[in-house]
């Protein structure tokens, strides 16, 4: 897709800012979200016998779907093409892709929902944690090398998908009823080609590379613990979200579908931005996200037999915990990487103003030294020449 990203890329202005079109593609799998939501939110539009997803509502979220895909493709080539690549842009870049996981799985599920030719909400849960393990060991693999991979599968399952929902709205969902070869239906592809990328192209990649950085003792953490360290809150997560649906006294994945996958998703996505802080400032990797302490204190009710009612207001109030928590955790660490590039530029402009003042001295006489009351104003344009600059990179 490199060929067709960078003719793109070449339509839009320079002086449009990277981190926006980012963030416009992201907005556009939140609308996609949020649109199926409406017309599916039980996940059963697609059985027969109810009312369907309408036509065009296939239409929109496919292109707006290879819109985001291909937003997501050029913000890092703009971002070179106009001399503003940084450490804000790459964070805000996969921050933003870990919480769409949960947001593209969900949406395509309407597809196939949960009736009879489609897959149960458990199974598309497990699949969910396929896709988040995916995400997850690409930027372990960084933690630990320093090289992140990004699989070819991720196009490929993109574009296919933005081209099913085209075709979705073309031949009805009623399409994906009948099996296309033998008994295999449509969603046993569905499933196999998550779990298929998963274990023959990512899981492969990331520990071929992982071994390769072992065997040149190249790995930034000797210690198989501090390597391994990374996969601790997200297991967690894994269990004690499982060991909910599996206790739950109302079957609450049944109840509120997709209310579960996106409080998962969100505190997976929190869990990943903090390993990506890590990897870029080389640091060690939290044990433990601070998120999952009330997951498991309402794990551990729920099991003590709870009503129905107060379970979904548990889930409603963790949800939007985990919402409010995750944006104010993204808004800080934004806030502190704006606050610390702008201490770097302020001490290499002084450092660099100084430079420019000496040599400048050498060719007036009236300079003898660095302690001219004219050096302030030489310091104060260079300053604000690239205080300048840099927040028309943070915009």
């Amino acid at each position: 897709m490199h060929p067709f990203w960078n003719t793109i890329v070449k339509v839009f202005p320079t002086w449009l800012a990277p981190n926006l079109i980012t963030f416009s593609g992201f907005l556009l799998v939140v609308f996609n979200f949020l649109l199926m939501a409406y017309f599916d939110p039980d996940f059963y539009a697609s059985a027969p016998g109810h009312k369907h997803v309408p036509d065009w509502v296939w239409i929109v979220v496919g292109i707006l779907n290879f819109i985001a895909y291909t937003l997501d493709g050029v913000d890092g080539k703009q971002a070179r093409r106009t001399n503003s690549s940084t450490p804000l842009g790459e964070l805000f870049d996969h921050g933003l892709d870990s919480w769409s996981c949960v947001y593209f799985v969900v949406t395509v599920y309407s597809i196939f929902g949960r009736g009879p030719s489609g897959v149960s909400v458990f199974v598309l849960y497990l699949l969910l944690w396929v896709v988040l393990f995916s995400f997850i060991l690409s930027h372990w693999e960084k933690y630990n090398t320093g090289i992140l991979f990004l699989p070819w599968g991720y196009d490929i399952s993109q574009v296919t998908i933005s081209f099913v929902y085209i075709v979705t709205a073309i031949v009805g969902v009623e399409a994906w009823y009948e099996p296309f070869l033998f008994n295999f239906l449509y969603r046993d592809l569905f499933t196999a080609m998550i779990i298929g990328c998963a274990l023959c192209v990512t899981l492969p990649m990331s520990l071929l590379n992982f071994f390769r950085s072992y065997k040149n003792n190249t790995l930034k953490h000797n210690s198989v613990y501090e390597a391994m360290v990374p996969f601790f809150s997200p297991c967690l997560l894994f269990i004690l979200s499982t060991a909910w649906i599996l206790q739950s006294p109302s079957d609450i994945l049944e109840i509120h579908p997709r209310l579960f996958y996106f409080m998962v998703g969100t505190a997976f996505a929190n869990i990943t931005c903090q390993l990506i802080v890590c990897q870029m400032s080389s640091t060690r990797c939290p044990t433990l996200n601070w998120l999952l302490v009330p997951l498991f204190l309402v794990v551990l009710v729920v099991n003590l037999g709870v009503a129905s009612y107060v379970e979904s207001v548990l889930l409603y109030t963790l949800t939007a915990v985990f919402t409010l928590a995750h944006i104010h955790y993204g808004v800080r660490v934004v806030s502190h990487l704006e606050q610390n590039w702008f201490y770097l530029v302020l001490v290499s402009s002084r450092k660099v103003a100084k430079e420019k003042f000496q040599k400048k001295v050498a060719y007036e006489s009236s300079w003898k030294n660095w302690d001219s009351p004219y050096k302030y104003w030489i310091i104060s344009r260079y300053i604000i020449s690239d205080t300048v600059s840099l927040m028309s990179m943070l915009q």
